[in-house]
C-alpha cells in the first residue's frame, strides 16, 4: 500500500476595518475520499460580506453531505449567485477544491481569482476551461498533485492589492505567481508562503496608503524582504486564521498542499465475538503505521497472535499514569481505561507542558503528530471498567469515551476513522 498523503491547509486572512469580521469565509473539511477546501469573498466587507460568504460556504459543504456531486454542488451554489448580483441580496464569489487521496485535484471558480499550481520546482497558473453556467464567469483546473505540491486559493483583495495608487499599482494575479516564484527559488518554507503573499498584499494596500506613493516602490526579492511588523511569526492553521487589519480590502490566501502523512493505529478493547479475536489481530497488524495497544486484555490478544511475551514496564515513574506494557514489534503498549481518560483530559494542552514520561504522555505526542488515526475498538463487556469505583473517579467506559476523543482529534484537524469490533 502507498503512504497516505496528507494535505496540510495554511491559511491567513485580514479584514477590511478594525474589529469587524472579516467578509472572507475558508473552510475545509477532511474525510477518506479526500479534502475539501472552499474559500468566499462576500460583496463589500464586515458583516453582510461575511454573512454572505459564511452562506456560500455552507451550503457547498451541506450540498454534497447531501449526496450532490462537486460540480453539482458548485453549479447550484453559483446559479444562486448570479440571482444575488442585486448590492441588497448576499453575493459572494468563491473558490472551492477537492483533492482527492490519490492527488487528483478538481478547482471550480466563481468570479474568483485563479488557483495557482505550486510545487518545489515553481509556481503557475492552472490552465482552465469554462464550466457550464448560464450568464456567470465560472471555470474549472484539474491537476495532479503529488507530495510537495499544492493549491493557493485567495480572494480578489489579493490580487487588487493596491489598486487606485496610479498606474500598474494592482498586484495581479500574474504578480502574486512571479512574488511566490520568488519565494520559492529562496527556498522558503511552503507553510510561510501564505503569510508572505499576506504581507505583500498588506504592504500594497497600508504601505502605499500610508507613504501616499502613486507606484509600487522598488522592492528586493522575497527572500530577503524585511516584513516586520506586517509578517507574523508562523502560519496558522485554517481553523483559527490570524486576523490581521488592511486598508483597501479584506484579504485571504490558503494553500493546500501535500505531505506523505504520518497515520497511527490504535487498537483498544476485544472484540465482542471471541472467536474472531486472531482475525481482528490480523487486521490491525496489516495497516500500515505505527502500531498502539491499549487494554490489558486487549494487549495479551496481540501477544498471543505474535508468540511473543507481554512484559510490565519497570519501575515507573509517574505517580498518576498506569504502568507501560511492551510486546515486541509494537509501537506502543498502554493500559486501557484509565489510559485513554487521561489522555482525553490534556488533548487541549501544549506539549510543551508534558514533563513527564508515562503511556499517557507518549501516547498523548503520538497522537499529536499523527495525521490520520485509525481507531479498532472492540465491543466486548469488560465488567471492570463498569465498576462504580471508576465512575467515581470520572473515568468514562470506553463506550463513552471513544466517540468523545475522536470529536476533539478531528477538531485539531485529524482525519479519523473507527471500526467498532
Amino acid at each position: 500500500m502507498t503512504d497516505y498523503i496528507h494535505v496540510e491547509i495554511e491559511s491567513v486572512q485580514s479584514s477590511k476595518k478594525t474589529g469587524m469580521p472579516c467578509g472572507d469565509v475558508i473552510k475545509s473539511r477532511r474525510s477518506n475520499f479526500g479534502t475539501l477546501l472552499a474559500c468566499a469573498d462576500g460583496i463589500g466587507s464586515g458583516i453582510r460580506a461575511h454573512i454572505a460568504a459564511q452562506m456560500c460556504v455552507a451550503r457547498i459543504f451541506e450540498s454534497m453531505e447531501q449526496g450532490l456531486t462537486l460540480r453539482k454542488a458548485f453549479a447550484s451554489v453559483a446559479a444562486s449567485m448570479e440571482n444575488a448580483r442585486d448590492p441588497k441580496k448576499p453575493f459572494a464569489a468563491f473558490n472551492v477544491a477537492r483533492i482527492r487521496p490519490d492527488g487528483n485535484a478538481t478547482i471550480l471558480s466563481y468570479d474568483a481569482p485563479p488557483p495557482i499550481l505550486v510545487s518545489r520546482h515553481g509556481a503557475t497558473l492552472l490552465a482552465n476551461r469554462p464550466f457550464p453556467l448560464v450568464g456567470g464567469l465560472a471555470v474549472e483546473s484539474n491537476c495532479q498533485l503529488t507530495t510537495n505540491e499544492g493549491i493557493l486559493l485567495m480572494s480578489d483583495g489579493i490580487t487588487q492589492a493596491g489598486i487606485g495608487y496610479g498606474p500598474k499599482s494592482e498586484w495581479t494575479i500574474d504578480g502574486v505567481v512571479r512574488f511566490v516564484n520568488e519565494c520559492i527559488a529562496s527556498r522558503i518554507k511552503f507553510s510561510l508562503i501564505p503569510e508572505r503573499i499576506h504581507a505583500e498584499a498588506l504592504f500594497r494596500w497600508k504601505g502605499l496608503h500610508e507613504q501616499g506613493s502613486m507606484a509600487v516602490p522598488a522592492r528586493s526579492s522575497a527572500g530577503s524582504r524585511k516584513f516586520s511588523p506586517y509578517t507574523p511569526d508562523k502560519a496558522h492553521a485554517v481553523t483559527a486564521p490570524r486576523v490581521h487589519t488592511v486598508v483597501g480590502d479584506d484579504c485571504s490566501v490558503v494553500l493546500a498542499h501535500c505531505r506523505v502523512g504520518q497515520t497511527v493505529n490504535i487498537f483498544t478493547g476485544p472484540p465482542l465475538d471471541r472467536d474472531n479475536d486472531m482475525q481482528i489481530v490480523k487486521r490491525f497488524l496489516d495497516i500500515p503505521g505505527l502500531k498502539i495497544v491499549c487494554g490489558g486484555t486487549t494487549s495479551k490478544l496481540v501477544s498471543k497472535f505474535l508468540n511473543v511475551p507481554l512484559e510490565m514496564e519497570n519501575g515507573p515513574v509517574s505517580a498518576i499514569a498506569p504502568p507501560r506494557y511492551a510486546i515486541r514489534g509494537i509501537n506502543l503498549v498502554t493500559e486501557g481505561a484509565v489510559t485513554l481518560n487521561q489522555v482525553y483530559n490534556i488533548l487541549d494542552e501544549d506539549v510543551s507542558k508534558l514533563h513527564e514520561d508515562s503511556g499517557v504522555t507518549e501516547l498523548r505526542l503520538l497522537l499529536n503528530v499523527a495525521d490520520r488515526i485509525n481507531f479498532i475498538v472492540g465491543q466486548a463487556m469488560n465488567d471492570a471498567n463498569e465498576d462504580i469505583s471508576f465512575r467515581q473517579r470520572g473515568v468514562l467506559s470506553r463506550k463513552v469515551l471513544i466517540p468523545l476523543l475522536i470529536d476533539k482529534l478531528e477538531q485539531a484537524g485529524k482525519l479519523v476513522n473507527v471500526k467498532y469490533v
